[in-house]
């Protein structure tokens, strides 16, 4: 969870719904879930603080396209929190791509940790328990869904690792070109 919310493409609602899914079934227990998806939502989130509060918009520029964080998503976000301040840490987990930007924007704005903290943990709460009780809740309806993804998912990964492979190459060596001609 913890990774998922700082910013790797990882389908953090998809997981926490297979993890209530598991709960239904036995294989897991509801409670000690529903406090790891707490426990790893708010890992994340309080990474994402802290290293937009040592390193602020430095880091977007650096390694924002890996994660694919733009400048212009994260004026967007900077606008959002203008517009709805703190309500921003506690709903933007429900938003696609604020929920990986609203952590580095509230530590590079050098927001109040605490009060950053009481919203984005009370909205992680929310937001963990929500997906975590909705696969719990649809119990076999998951299991169609999980079946149908299920012969997919290994070529997913394995294509996407592929990708990042290729990309790593190709920057490092790329980079080690540009140092040649200097």
């Amino acid at each position: 969870m913890a990774l998922g919310i700082i910013g790797l493409a990882l389908p953090d609602e998809t997981i926490l719904s297979f993890a209530g899914y598991l709960a239904s079934k036995n294989h897991l227990q509801l409670l000690p879930t529903l406090i790891a998806s707490f426990t790893g939502t708010i890992s994340g989130i309080s990474i994402s603080f802290f290293i937009g509060r040592k390193y602020g918009s430095k880091i977007i520029d650096k390694f924002g396209r890996l994660f694919h964080i733009t400048e212009e998503k994260l004026d967007h976000t900077n606008k959002w929190l203008k517009m709805y301040g703190n309500w921003l840490f506690f709903f933007g987990y429900f938003i696609p791509v604020v929920k990986h930007l609203t952590a580095i924007t509230a530590g590079s704005a050098k927001v109040k940790y605490s009060i950053f903290a009481l919203y984005a943990y009370a909205g992680g709460l929310v937001w963990s328990f929500t997906f975590v009780l909705l696969g719990y809740f649809l119990g076999k309806k998951w299991a169609i869904i999980v079946e149908r993804i299920h012969g997919n998912i290994l070529l997913i990964i394995l294509t996407g690792l592929l990708i990042l492979v290729f990309w790593f190459l190709y920057k490092y060596f790329s980079s080690r070109k540009r140092k040649d001609v200097l």
